[in-house]
């Protein structure tokens, strides 16, 4: 870090995600720099480079991290490449964080956290951007008084105005439900024990061979249950709704109901139209809260052990989505690292 401790971040991917956490760091965040992005597209990394003063366009991960003025990385490449980057980082001990997923199966995941349990301390931290989100921080908050008593039922609504073209009915598990698995865990403080996918007729707007909506059912060793509605084609923008059904209570999230305006005999609102604008402040919040840890020489929020959990939810989900059933979530062992 410089003389007054400013972070110097690499940012590894300068596609959708990775060149808004650019101007996220650049613009809003405040201890730290933008000093080196990596793409494979060298044209693409030496434009992103060119909006921040004194940041270096690379093309290797790896250069990046050796670099002198990078002191912890972003990752918000593709999935299949976060494994190689996150070893990387270990290597050099550099603080990480990892847009989700941490990686795209559990078994890679399952080596990110055996190389972070050799290290012998935490490193990395999972984007899981919810858990930063204000309507479900309240929701975490008020589950933990125990208020509304034991939960027993959570519904989720997850729905995107139209799915990008390549995108399969696997991902609708792997790269969607992946938040809602994590939710579930942080929610209600359980493991996932089995998931269930149900697949009901197919939206006439949703591409050829897309199942879509799809209907899953998460079961926990708390004894409650989680479903999720994922409908990617929806049409009319992107939603995300949660409600926790409790013994003595309700709690729900998501309406959107920040603004209602009344004319011409209508009422109504507006509704986000992707992740990045419904997340906004979610992200902004997550990204301080890890620069300012990292300044503390600390690592909080979700682990590489919650990215290795939600990605064997996520391979249950993609087994009963494919071959149909109820399949178990099968967990390794819990390192004592992740408490």
């Amino acid at each position: 870090m410089t003389e007054r401790g400013t972070l110097g971040v690499a940012v590894i991917g300068t596609g959708k995600m990775g060149a808004d956490h650019v101007r996220r760091i650049h613009q809003v965040v405040s201890g730290a720099r933008v000093s080196a992005v990596v793409d494979l597209d060298a044209e693409r990394a030496k434009q992103i480079a060119a909006r921040v003063e004194g940041c270096t366009a690379y093309t290797d991960p790896a250069s990046a991290m050796a670099a002198a003025d990078v002191d912890a990385v972003l990752i918000a490449s593709p999935g299949p490449a976060h494994e190689a980057a996150l070893l990387q980082a270990f290597e050099h001990d550099l603080p990480v964080l990892c847009e989700k997923p941490l990686t795209p199966d559990a078994a890679s995941a399952l080596r990110v956290v055996e190389a972070e349990r050799r290290l012998g301390h935490r490193r990395a931290q999972v984007g899981f951007m919810r858990r930063y989100d204000a309507e479900y921080m309240k929701l975490k908050s008020l589950l933990e008084t125990g208020q509304l008593g034991r939960p027993l039922l959570l519904h989720n609504r997850h729905r995107n105005a139209a799915s990008p073209p390549f995108f399969t009915s696997s991902m609708l598990i792997s790269d969607s439900v992946a938040h809602e698995a994590d939710v579930t865990r942080w929610l209600l403080g359980h493991e996932i024990t089995a998931v269930t996918v149900w697949r009901p007729t197919p939206s006439a707007n949703a591409p050829d061979d897309l199942q879509d909506p799809q209907f899953v059912v998460l079961e926990t060793d708390g004894g409650a249950l989680s479903d999720v509605e994922i409908f990617v084609n929806c049409g009319f923008g992107y939603q995300v709704q949660a409600e926790a059904v409790c013994e003595r209570g309700t709690a729900r999230i998501g309406d959107g109901h920040a603004m209602v305006t009344s004319m011409a005999g209508r009422w109504g609102g507006t509704i986000a139209q992707d992740f990045v604008e419904r997340f906004a402040d979610a992200y902004d919040r997550e990204v301080q809260a890890w620069v300012d840890a990292t300044r503390r020489g600390e690592v909080t929020g979700p682990s590489v052990w919650d990215g290795y959990a939600a990605a064997a939810v996520c391979e249950a989900g993609v087994r009963s989505l494919t071959e149909g059933g109820r399949v178990p979530v099968e967990l390794a062992e819990r390192p004592a690292l992740y408490g």
